[in-house]
């Protein structure tokens, strides 16, 4: 267990960025496959992954290209964990809104503003409908968390294990030697 915790914390910017990457692909195939259109809320969701993305490919290209020697930045670490608890606080807030805990500003619950020209082409049948989604309700759930609740609990996740990478003890940070 200590060996996996380890690999974890000197690597983390590695694995925030497959986790990264591995909820913006999912994001996308409930999206393309599901036919789940994605709400302003949802959309602001996203833009946090693509920020852990930017942070944690410049961390872990620095850890490689720097030989590795003693794991990846902390500031790298702390970054992600600011960047996943942005993340967690959209998504407490989009999750809020759609159990009417509280409301959410207009352009969100009336799925942000459309233009003329997309509603005259509509109108005369020459368009293509577009499906707004709304921000204040469900659109899929499992075990009766909405998908904005699992993000949320996923954020708080990963910033929580960003915050042990960051704080790791010396030792996990860089190679001991034992003296002979």
């Amino acid at each position: 267990m200590r060996k996996l915790y380890r690999l974890l914390t000197r690597w983390w910017t590695a694995f925030a960025l497959a986790a990264s990457l591995a909820m913006l692909g999912a994001a996308h195939a409930f999206e393309r496959f599901a036919g789940l259109a994605p709400c302003n809320l949802c959309l602001k969701q996203r833009e946090v992954y693509w920020g852990a993305v930017a942070v944690a490919v410049v961390a872990t290209s620095w850890t490689i290209l720097s030989g590795s020697r003693r794991g990846t930045p902390r500031i790298a670490s702390f970054l992600l964990a600011a960047v996943f608890a942005t993340g967690a606080v959209t998504a407490i807030f989009h999750m809020g809104g759609e159990y009417k805990w509280w409301s959410l500003p207009a352009t969100c619950v009336s799925g942000g503003a459309i233009d003329l020209e997309s509603l005259t082409a509509l109108a005369l049948g020459t368009g293509p409908s577009q499906r707004v989604a709304m921000c204040d309700s469900v659109a899929w759930s499992w075990l009766g968390v909405s998908m904005a609740g699992w993000n949320a609990l996923i954020s708080l996740a990963l910033a929580g294990f960003s915050l042990l990478a960051a704080k790791r003890p010396k030792d996990a940070r860089a190679p001991r030697f034992e003296k002979a």
